[in-house]
């Protein structure tokens, strides 16, 4: 494990604290679990966007030509 010194606005100190407090866990859990939730959110966008990569907007349309053109059912639609 590593250490690992960050300098914050008491404002944001303030906040982690009083969450932390909440959740009854650690100033150093509740910044653990911040920074992982980010991490995974950046791998998401960096996977989604490898994933867009490799598509075709042919291969798709051709999927989407085989939907058949009917009405959705009444539970299905849209109330605007």
């Amino acid at each position: 494990m590593s250490t690992l010194s960050v300098r914050l606005p008491n404002s944001v100190h303030d906040a982690v604290k009083d969450y932390a407090s909440d959740d009854n866990i650690s100033i150093n859990q509740f910044i653990a679990s911040a920074v992982m939730e980010k991490i995974t959110a950046l791998d998401t966008e960096k996977y989604l966007k490898e994933k867009a990569s490799k598509g075709s907007k042919e291969k798709f349309k051709a999927v989407l030509g085989k939907v058949p053109d009917t009405e959705p059912d009444e539970s299905d639609k849209f109330n605007s």
